[in-house]
């Protein structure tokens, strides 16, 4: 690799750690090709990705950046899983680790706040961006729902009435 194609990575990897919403690091040291392709796959799917790439252009990549927390991180065998949805690629990591025993979580960053082994999985627990969406949708929608049903009530009640009043008639 020469010089540019370095400082090319360094720059992508700088636009990774300033664009996503959680950034997770792991040792997949162990993992056959399969299994990497996986959980590759299964980031695609919840729009993240999976970046393997060399420790000390990762760190100077994260020179300046709000993550630049995770720099103790990359020793080793490292993979750097991310996602612009804050908790998505820390659910799929940790789901893919649950399965994995290879796949270590070593911790990662959510903006600038560092996250260790039991931070990440905490972000894992935190329900995603559609799902938080869904559930205020719900909430608006429930006093909506509640209202026409207070005011349908009366006329049902009356209908009711008027029904079991021709029933005895009859």
């Amino acid at each position: 690799m020469d010089r540019a194609q370095k400082e090319q990575l360094v720059d992508e990897l700088g636009q990774i750690f300033e664009s996503s919403g959680v950034v997770v690091v792991a040792h997949y040291e162990g993992m056959t090709v399969a299994e990497m392709q996986d959980l590759r796959a299964r980031m695609r799917d919840v729009d993240g990705a999976v970046r393997v790439a060399k420790n000390k252009l990762a760190k100077i990549a994260l020179e300046g950046k709000p993550c630049a927390s995770i720099a103790s991180y990359l020793t080793g065998m490292t993979v750097i899983a991310y996602s612009e949805d804050p908790v998505a690629a820390a659910k799929v990591v940790d789901a893919f680790a649950k399965t994995n025993d290879k796949l270590v979580v070593l911790g990662g960053a959510m903006g600038d706040t560092a996250l260790d082994p039991a931070g990440v999985k905490a972000v894992a627990g935190m329900p995603s961006r559609e799902e938080l969406i869904a559930s205020i949708v719900g909430c608006i929608g429930a006093p909506a729902a509640n209202l026409a049903g207070a005011i349908g009530a009366p006329a049902s009640n009356i209908a009711s009435i008027l029904s079991t009043i021709e029933e005895k008639a009859a």
